[in-house]
């Protein structure tokens, strides 16, 4: 494996870094606090907004998108988009300014290569220029949404449009207050195959019977602005149009939409844990503990090392992810995304549960961003498939190797 960068790429991962160093930490605390305060959480800071006019006009924008797809991509593969997730992660919200935040990526990539001219002007142009966002609605609260075949929303013909009844949350990006579009998934035909029942369709947000119940809370955040909704979808009309790839497909779209979006929540959280590293060097050796700096601790240290060790462990991993992706494609790196999945987001939480030991009563404060990236690297062993799913998946495909 090779992963020495082009001169472009280099270039880029210095810019993003210029960037965040420039526009992104020193308003960070200010944001944070910001959003921590229930009237503000479903609005957009006018600062998003004119860092992403920014980002926008210095070229770094929907750098996500491989160069596969041509040019709605800005040439880059996976691999060489990485490092550069990996700097976003450093921040909650900072891939947003790149309008490379999830579920957009992964809906956008859905649109890029499932959705159909008039799909993609109506809905994958705008999300593109970043002026609205979006939801994805798949996980229900009355099955186990972590086998697909499971969802029971129905989608059913009627004429020239397609009714849908069903009840979805953990609806990423629906609180949003520029969301205007949800790929929802259902099933179109409950008594085909177990995987072709499924399909994928465009349900705009303000169509009428599409009801957001309540947003939901992931340890106590309501991950504002963008959030996470439940949602109840009673009679929704939508035209036939609006179908994804077409009937029973959905299943297909769905693994063509999660292998890039881990690579990308699994170097954002690299990034995260990297960070953590970096702070919580920062803070044992600014601090005193019984006459002794905390540096000069044996355990601070052993736990410095470790968490050094786990990160160079999962960013290489990672990226040997990427670069099998880029060559052989989701079906071929599906092994090693799995290994990612598992290693990356139990690595992050671990990182960031020394980093706020070594912080004490500041680390689970607002104060640092120490307590959103534990939340976020426990979440994503849950979300994308949970650890459980990936493992066994893994164990079944690694015996047959040697069977």
């Amino acid at each position: 494996m090779n992963f020495e960068y082009t001169a472009r790429t280099q270039d880029l991962i210095q810019q993003v870094e210029a960037f965040m160093d420039r526009y992104i930490y020193p308003v960070e605390q200010q944001l944070n606090t910001y959003y921590g305060q229930a009237e503000n959480y479903w609005t957009v800071h006018p600062k998003i907004e004119e860092l992403k006019g920014l980002a926008k006009s210095a070229g770094l924008w929907n750098l996500f998108l491989p160069k596969s797809y041509g040019e709605l991509s800005p040439g880059l593969t996976n691999l060489e988009y990485a490092p550069l997730a990996e700097l976003m992660g450093r921040c909650k919200w900072a891939a947003e300014i790149f309008n490379c935040s999830a579920p957009d990526t992964g809906n956008m990539e859905v649109l890029a290569k499932y959705g159909n001219p008039e799909q993609q002007e109506r809905w994958l142009k705008p999300l593109m220029e970043g002026k609205i966002r979006s939801a994805f609605l798949m996980t229900e609260p009355d099955v186990a949404s972590s086998d697909a075949t499971n969802i029971e929303t129905s989608i059913v013909a009627d004429g020239d449009e397609y009714v849908i009844n069903g009840r979805k949350w953990w609806s990423s990006g629906a609180m949003h207050p520029h969301c205007k579009i949800a790929i929802v998934m259902g099933k179109t035909d409950f008594e085909a195959q177990r995987h072709v029942q499924q399909s994928m369709i465009l349900v705009p947000m303000d169509t009428p019977g599409l009801e957001i119940v309540r947003p939901l809370n992931v340890f106590g955040s309501y991950d504002a602005p963008e959030g996470h909704a439940e949602i109840k979808l009673t009679n929704v009309r939508v035209p036939k149009s609006n179908i994804l790839l077409g009937e029973g497909r959905g299943f297909e779209i769905a693994q063509g939409r999660l292998g890039p979006g881990r690579i990308h929540h699994c170097m954002r959280l690299v990034g995260a844990a990297q960070r953590s590293l970096e702070l919580m060097c920062q803070r044992v050796a600014s601090r005193q503990a019984f006459g002794r700096t905390l540096k000069d601790f044996s355990s601070i240290r052993q736990d410095i090392a470790t968490s050094r060790c786990e990160i160079e462990q999962a960013r290489l991993l990672t990226l040997s992810a990427a670069d099998k992706m880029d060559r052989e494609g989701s079906k071929g790196a599906k092994d090693l995304i799995s290994m990612i999945k598992i290693v990356a987001p139990r690595m992050c939480q671990g990182v960031v549960d020394r980093a706020i030991q070594a912080h004490g009563g500041m680390g689970v404060s607002g104060d640092t961003p120490l307590a959103s990236f534990f939340a976020y690297s426990r979440i994503i062993r849950i979300a994308d498939g949970p650890d459980e799913v990936h493992m066994y998946q893994l164990g079944r495909n690694t015996v047959k190797m040697w069977m």
